[in-house]
C-alpha cells in the first residue's frame, strides 16, 4: 500500500538517512523562502533539508537566498513533474 502524499508545504522526515522534505510547490514568493527560512531555522547547524519547488521564480529567489544566508545548496535536481528538489546544508554556527 503506498503511503498518502504529503500536502503541500509539509515537511516529512522519511527515512533516516534522507533529509527532512519542505514541499513548497502550492506557494509563491515570497512564501517560498519565508518556509523555507523557517523549516531551516529548526534544523541543527550542518543540518540537511530538502525544499521542493515549482517555477522558475521560485527556484532563482530561494536559492539566492539560502546563499545570501551563507547555507550551501548541494543538489539542485529537476524532477519528472516540472518541480525542483533542492537540498540544502544549514550553515554551521548560528543562525542567520
Amino acid at each position: 500500500m503506498t503511503p498518502p502524499a504529503e500536502p503541500p508545504g509539509a515537511v516529512s522526515a522519511g527515512a533516516t538517512s534522507c533529509p527532512p522534505v519542505l514541499d513548497i510547490t502550492g506557494e509563491t514568493c515570497p512564501m517560498t523562502f519565508v518556509r523555507t527560512r523557517l523549516a531551516l531555522d529548526r534544523q541543527p547547524p550542518g543540518g540537511m533539508l530538502g525544499v521542493r519547488l515549482k517555477g522558475d521564480e521560485p527556484h532563482r529567489n530561494v536559492s539566492r537566498s539560502v546563499r545570501a544566508l551563507g547555507h550551501e545548496i548541494v543538489a539542485d535536481t529537476p524532477q519528472p513533474d516540472g518541480s525542483v528538489m533542492l537540498v540544502i546544508r544549514k550553515k554551521d554556527g548560528p543562525a542567520a
